[in-house]
């Protein structure tokens, strides 16, 4: 094979990352480096693999969410209409998941809203009865 290859190291100050997690993601089968002797050596396909599964991290997308998709980006065949389409549902349920999230959020804000008012109140009568 050729290309350019990267050590763990290089990959880890690349993407901010340390080296456990690229490990921890080989462990989980997400990456797959060549081995020479007891050294890693990662090509362009482990690096893109790495970027795509940092940025699904960002996005929340679990580890089964993550594997499928890299999967699909591996299927050279079919991988694109597929991939897309699957990604596309993902994202179409984050979504939904944030805008449940945000709602409960200002669900929670309108309370804390209520109940300072509350507390501003019984201040303010607390403080009028301290003076009479």
């Amino acid at each position: 094979m050729s290309g350019p290859t990267y050590a763990i190291g290089e990959l880890a100050q690349q993407f901010d990352v340390t080296t456990r997690t690229i490990r921890f993601y080989e462990q989980e089968g997400l990456l797959s480096p060549e081995r020479r002797g007891k050294t890693r050596v990662y090509r362009d396909k482990d690096r893109v693999r790495l970027k795509l599964a940092l940025r699904g991290k960002r996005l929340g997308f679990s580890l089964i969410e993550i594997r499928e998709v890299l999967d699909l980006y591996d299927d050279r065949n079919h991988g694109s209409v597929r991939q897309l389409e699957r990604m596309l549902e993902i994202l179409a349920d984050k979504r939904a998941n944030l805008e449940r999230q945000l709602e409960d959020i200002r669900a929670m804000q309108r309370e804390l809203d209520q109940v300072e008012a509350r507390c501003q109140s019984a201040l303010g009568e607390l403080k009028a009865s301290e003076r009479s």
